[in-house]
């Protein structure tokens, strides 16, 4: 993982922050448009900010992107930003994003996605948590049936698709980092 002891390795933890929520914001512009939550690249990205940086620059990483939100950058999907955004359909899968990444990476430190099994498992358990999140907030804007079918139904084939992708390039990752000592 990335250190983060002494000067250097805080301004290197400050760094890392703030290109992961630089990521976050680029990847929420990435969108096809959906009604009421756009399907965007973010739930692949947040694996791999996760995976990367570890739980604690990873979850730090997203509660920046949040935060530059709820100042009013546009850093979420459409135009909008500010603290009304936090009311709208998304908030909850936004909220989901810090505790999705800190389980992704919590499991790379923990050694736990060194197989494939070990993978899958990380990726499925850090991906559904955005959708737990996700659609229990929407339920309670359009109910529990309207949620599930505009909020979870649709994205399942392409969260599959982005953890898919997420793991192969976490892979090739720990591989070179593992080579390079």
């Amino acid at each position: 993982m990335w250190r983060t002891d002494g000067q250097s390795g805080l301004l290197r933890a400050a760094v890392l922050v703030v290109l992961g929520s630089a990521l976050m914001a680029l990847s929420a512009k990435v969108q096809v448009p959906f009604i009421p939550v756009p399907m965007t690249l973010q739930s692949g990205v947040v694996l791999l900010i996760g995976g990367a940086y570890g739980w604690r620059l990873g979850g730090l990483a997203m509660l920046a992107y949040l935060a530059e939100g709820l100042v009013g950058l546009p850093v979420f999907a459409g135009l909008a930003a500010g603290p009304a955004y936090f009311a709208g359909p998304t908030a909850g899968y936004l909220v989901g994003f810090v505790a999705s990444a800190a389980l992704m990476g919590l499991a790379v430190e923990r050694g736990w996605t060194r197989s494939l099994v070990g993978m899958a498992a990380a990726i499925i358990v850090a991906s559904v948590v955005p959708f737990v999140t996700g659609v229990a907030w929407l339920a309670v804007l359009v109910g529990p049936a309207a949620a599930i079918s505009a909020g979870l139904v649709p994205f399942i084939p392409a969260a599959a698709l982005k953890g898919a992708l997420a793991g192969l390039l976490l892979a090739k990752f720990d591989g070179l980092a593992q080579r390079r000592g």
